[in-house]
Order: C-alpha cells, then sequence, then structure tokens
C-alpha cells in the first residue's frame, strides 16, 4: 500500500479504484465543515450565546478537540492546509488570492487510490478545479446564500433554494447513489455562517425577542498591545455596510451598487419574506437615528444585535443541515462504520475587540472547532486537551482509513488522541504565520508561537512584538512583552518560535 500511495503522491495522478477485502471494515469519512464558524457560537464547547443541538450530539457521542487551531485563519489557505497536511508557505495558498496547485499531493487523492469513493459537495474557494475527488459539485468563488449557482466538470447550473438546504440535499443525493461497495469520503461544505450572514428562510426572525450579550471587550480601545489592532479595518463601529451586513434596505444606506446582488438573486416569495422579516426593525432604527436617540455606544450596540442575530441565525441552519446528515447515516444503516467531523475553517470575531472578522492570531480567530465520532474508538463525551491544529486533518484521516502517512507531512495523526492515548512526545507548542494586507481588512502579517499559557507574536513591518499570558490573560487585552517579569519567558518563546520556523523550513 505504501508503494501505491507514494506512486499516487509522486505522479500526481488519481489511481484507479482498487479492489479491497477489507474495505467493508474500512470506515467511512464524513467532513462537515462550514466557514467561519467560531467555537464560542457552539453548544459543546461552553457559548453563552447560542445552542447547536445537533453538533453538539456529535460531540456527545465522540470526542471535543478542546485545544484545536488553525495555522493561518483564513478561509483558502486553511482548507489548502487542511488537505495537504502542509503549512501555508508549503503548499502555496498563503492567502485568498492564490490559485491552489491541483496537482499537489492531497489526502483526498490517496484515499482516492486506496479504494475510497470521494466526493466533494459545496464551498470550494481554492480558485482551481477539485482534483482527487470521484464527484464534486462546488460554489463559484464564495458564492450566494439565495438561488446560488454550482460549478461541476459538466458546467455551471443555477439552482432555486436556501445554499445550506441545496448543500444537504446534494451531499444526501450522493450518499444514496454512491456505489456501496466501497468506503467512502464525502467532504460537506457549508458557505455558512460566512458573511454577509443571510439567513434561511426557516431562520428568518429566530431570536427576535432576545437580547444577546454583548462580549466584555465589545468596545475594546485596543491599548497595551501593537499598533495594527487600533488600525485594523474590520470594525463593528465602523466599518459594517449598510446593506450587505446590515440588512438596511434604505436608499441612505446603499455604499456600493454590489450590495444589491445578494438581494436580486431573490424570487418574488423569498424578497417578500425577507423584508418582512427586517421591515418593522428597519424602519423603528432609522426613525431613532433621524431623531437622535442612538449615540455612539448605542449605534454600535444595535449593529452588533443585528448582526450576531443574523450569524447566529446562520448557524442555525448549518446545525439543522447536520441533524439531517446524521439522521440519514441513521436510517441508511452507514452510521456504526463512518467517522463523522464537523469543524470550520477558522474562528471569527463575534464582537470581540469591537471585531467582527477573523485573520488574527488572537484566541476567538486562530481557534477552530473540531469534534470527532468515531464509533467503537473514540469514548463519547472525550474532551482531548492536546495542542491540535488542523496540518494533523489529513494524516489523521490516512491512518484511521488503513492508508500509510507519506513522509514530510506536517502534521501528526490525531489517532492515538481518539483512542483516549496522548503520545508522550506530542507537540508542546504551535506555529502561525498570517501575510495578506493589506486588504480587505489591513490586519498586518504576523508569525508566532503558542504554548498551553503563553503566545508570542511578531509584526516584522512594524518591529512590534506581544506576549501574552492567558491564563492571567485569557481575552488578551494587555501585552507583556516589555514586562521585565516575563524576560525568561520571553526569550524561551522566542527560541521556540525560531526552532518552528526552522522546522516547517519558513523563512518567509
Amino acid at each position: 500500500m505504501l508503494a501505491s500511495t507514494l506512486v499516487a503522491f509522486l505522479s500526481l495522478a488519481a489511481l484507479p479504484p482498487q479492489a479491497d477485502v477489507a474495505s467493508a471494515q474500512r470506515p467511512n469519512i464524513l467532513i462537515i465543515f462550514s466557514d467561519d464558524h467560531a467555537t464560542q457560537a457552539i453548544g459543546t464547547y461552553g457559548s453563552v450565546i447560542n445552542r447547536t443541538p445537533s453538533i453538539d450530539r456529535i460531540g456527545k457521542e465522540g470526542a471535543v478537540f478542546m485545544e484545536s487551531f488553525c495555522t493561518n485563519s483564513i478561509c483558502a489557505p486553511s482548507r489548502a492546509v487542511i488537505l495537504t497536511g502542509l503549512h501555508s508557505h508549503a503548499n502555496g495558498v498563503l492567502t485568498n488570492a492564490e490559485s491552489f496547485d491541483g496537482s499537489q499531493r492531497t489526502f483526498p487523492k490517496l484515499l482516492q487510490a486506496a479504494g475510497y469513493e470521494t466526493a466533494l459537495v459545496g464551498k470550494w474557494h481554492l480558485k482551481s478545479d477539485p482534483t482527487g475527488f470521484d464527484h464534486w459539485r462546488v460554489l463559484p468563488g464564495q458564492g450566494h446564500y439565495y438561488n446560488p449557482d454550482f460549478r461541476t466538470p459538466e458546467g455551471t447550473t443555477r439552482h432555486a433554494g436556501y445554499v445550506t438546504d441545496l448543500i444537504t440535499d446534494f451531499t444526501i443525493d450522493w450518499l444514496r447513489e454512491r456505489d456501496g461497495e466501497r468506503p467512502f469520503l464525502m467532504m460537506c461544505q457549508h458557505k455558512a455562517p460566512h458573511r454577509s450572514w443571510m439567513p434561511g428562510p426557516d431562520e428568518l426572525g429566530l431570536f427576535d425577542q432576545l437580547t444577546i450579550a454583548e462580549p466584555p471587550s465589545l468596545f475594546d480601545d485596543w491599548t497595551g498591545r501593537a499598533s495594527g489592532a487600533a488600525e485594523t479595518e474590520m470594525t463593528i463601529a465602523r466599518h459594517f455596510l449598510g446593506r450587505y451586513d446590515l440588512k438596511l434596505d434604505q436608499p441612505a444606506f446603499l455604499e456600493a451598487s454590489w450590495e444589491l446582488a445578494p438581494r436580486e438573486r431573490m424570487n418574488t416569495a423569498q424578497r417578500a419574506a425577507w423584508d418582512a422579516a427586517y421591515g418593522a426593525e428597519n424602519a423603528a432604527f432609522v426613525a431613532a437615528l433621524e431623531a437622535g436617540e442612538l449615540d455612539e455606544r448605542a449605534l454600535v450596540s444595535w449593529k452588533y444585535q443585528r448582526y450576531v442575530k443574523d450569524y447566529l441565525r446562520c448557524v442555525a441552519g448549518v446545525d439543522k443541515s447536520v441533524g439531517r446528515l446524521l439522521a440519514y447515516l441513521e436510517a441508511s444503516g452507514l452510521a456504526a462504520n463512518t467517522i463523522v467531523v464537523y469543524g470550520s475553517d477558522q474562528g471569527f470575531y463575534l464582537g470581540e475587540h469591537g471585531w467582527y472578522d477573523k485573520r488574527w492570531m488572537y484566541e476567538e480567530s486562530m481557534r477552530m472547532p473540531l469534534i470527532v465520532r468515531w464509533p467503537g474508538v473514540t469514548r463519547p463525551g472525550a474532551r482531548p486537551q492536546a495542542l491540535v491544529q488542523n496540518i494533523d486533518w489529513a494524516p489523521t484521516f490516512l491512518e484511521a482509513a488503513g492508508v500509510d502517512i507519506p513522509p514530510g507531512l506536517h502534521g501528526r495523526s490525531l489517532v492515538p488522541l481518539l483512542r483516549g492515548e496522548t503520545p508522550k512526545d506530542w507537540r508542546t507548542s504551535l506555529y502561525y504565520r498570517y501575510a495578506e494586507f493589506p486588504r480587505p481588512h489591513r490586519v498586518p502579517p504576523h508569525y508566532g508561537v503558542r504554548t498551553s499559557r503563553y503566545k508570542l507574536i511578531r509584526y516584522p513591518a512594524t518591529d512590534e512584538w506581544e506576549l501574552f499570558d492567558l491564563e492571567r490573560d485569557s481575552r488578551e487585552l494587555e501585552s507583556r512583552h516589555a514586562d521585565p517579569a516575563y524576560a525568561e519567558r520571553r526569550a524561551e518563546l522566542e527560541a521556540e518560535l525560531t526552532r518552528l520556523r526552522a522546522l516547517y523550513g519558513d523563512a518567509g
């Protein structure tokens, strides 16, 4: 098997399916992947603002990785890392601008070569055509929430409906029609809850009667940190667009013509439901604004409520999808031999530090959900505390499928952790690097190291550093880099950062 695996990687071509007498015992793999789903909006991670019963069920029946992180908190790079098991500088996708080199080795190609039937449905966001999949149906670019287009090898077709529901439908359709003689890999990848947070028809009006708790740092002034935090363009106070983000349909709030595009895709019934859901609240807001009843702080609070409720409405649609998929596995008899994974490409700011979006090495965006149910292998309710990253996904799926892990991957298999065993030589630090600048949000390029307690971040363009003691300052409000009391710790972290950059070959 190792020989065929290496041939598949080195030739960069998918081999035809191989007969395998043990295929019936090899687990199927269903990866349910959302976009920008923060752990603080997932019940099983302790959310105080949301409940996600179907996602939580995976955790109750499997493992919730409590210290799961990404290597680069942005959509396309995280997806490329997951496919390859390599940091961004090594797989060629450092920002959303690069096109993924589909000829390079990926874990779906290896599974395909080992006899797995492979499929991808939903958001791809890597510009090039997917490779290593027997079947794919993907959104062009970011895709649309309502009546979206889907790309296939045969062309692009528009489909009536809501994107989360359609992706779920297409996933279940493939599971029904696939070759039942072979194990499968299905990557079901949602657009939601990505910006512009457009809820589905069933979720419009959800949370209307509630006031969502504001995060303690919603009105952060960014003192005590590097200069870039105060200069970023992703604040709730100043950087939301009227129609696109806040769903304000009055002409005065139209800032760009392209803001109209999402609404223009709606049919008459969809638009009527949309207008009914937002109309009264929008009118009350505009009246209060014109009457001078909203000071700056009250305006931020109103924007936060509109934003976070729409975000959570989109999450509710994803959770409903997860429930449908779990029900299908049970009804079809597949549940007992299927690994179910729920994850997202990175975390997201739900008002923390006054922000939306991601990108930073700070906790809210560096953390990424990872929840795994593996019947008969993973103890229900397990909560591994080891430091893991998205570089670990590829080797994990390969080992779980009985496929040899090729040398040179940056990640390690999580299978021992899923079995309840933490190797004595498990990593004690994580490497992170973000590169996209200046657009769209003016987050400065930076890299750093995180341990179980400390985080050191380097901003090369401005020659600034940050050091956070996460045990004493979990919200990362005060850098201790210049504090003499942390001098010894700072030296240790700088040495570890140098070691990790050399280990992964990142001289950028």
